[in-house]
C-alpha cells in the first residue's frame, strides 16, 4: 500500500511552487512601500488564544479548529488565522513601545479541520495586514489601496 497525502492537504510542486514564490515576493514589495514590516509568527498556538478571540461558540472554534492535546497536557491549535497570533505577539513583545503606529504582514500556511470540497483545503494559505495606533479611517483606504496595488 502506498503512502498518500491526507485529503485536503496539497503539495506544491516545480512549475506551481515558482508563482508561490513571485506572489509572496510581491507582497513584501508592495506592502514594504506602504511601510509594513512581515512578522512570522507560529503556526501551533495555545487554544485559548483562538477561543477568547474568536468566540468559544464559533462554528471555528467548535468545529474547525485542528486542536489536542500534547504530551504536556497542554490545549494547542493549529492557527486558523492570522490575526489572533499578531495580536498575541504584538502585546507580548511589547512591540506598541517600539512605535505608536504599528503595521504588520504575515504569510503562511492556516488549518481548518472542514470538508475538503473543491478549492477548499484543510491547509490553506493567506496573507494578511494588521495595523494598530490608528484611529483614523484613512489607514483603511490606505490598505485598500495597498490591496489594489498588490493585486494589479
Amino acid at each position: 500500500m502506498a503512502i498518500t497525502g491526507i485529503k485536503g492537504f496539497n503539495d506544491i510542486l516545480p512549475g506551481e511552487v515558482e508563482k508561490w514564490q513571485y506572489i509572496e515576493a510581491t507582497a513584501r514589495k508592495v506592502f514594504g512601500l506602504y511601510g509594513f514590516s512581515e512578522i512570522r509568527i507560529p503556526i501551533l498556538e495555545k487554544t485559548e488564544l483562538f477561543a477568547r478571540s474568536i468566540g468559544d461558540a464559533t462554528d471555528i472554534v467548535e468545529k474547525e479548529m485542528y486542536s489536542f492535546v500534547d504530551k504536556g497536557e497542554n490545549r494547542v491549535t493549529l492557527r486558523p488565522e492570522g490575526t489572533a497570533s499578531v495580536m498575541r505577539a504584538f502585546i507580548e513583545h511589547k512591540l506598541y513601545a517600539l512605535d505608536s503606529v504599528s503595521k504588520l504582514y504575515y504569510m503562511g500556511p492556516m488549518f481548518r479541520y472542514e470538508r475538503p470540497q473543491k478549492g477548499r483545503y484543510r491547509q490553506f494559505h493567506q496573507i494578511g495586514a494588521e495595523v494598530t495606533g490608528v484611529n483614523d479611517p484613512m489607514i483603511d483606504a490606505q490598505v485598500l489601496n495597498m490591496l489594489c496595488q498588490f493585486f494589479c
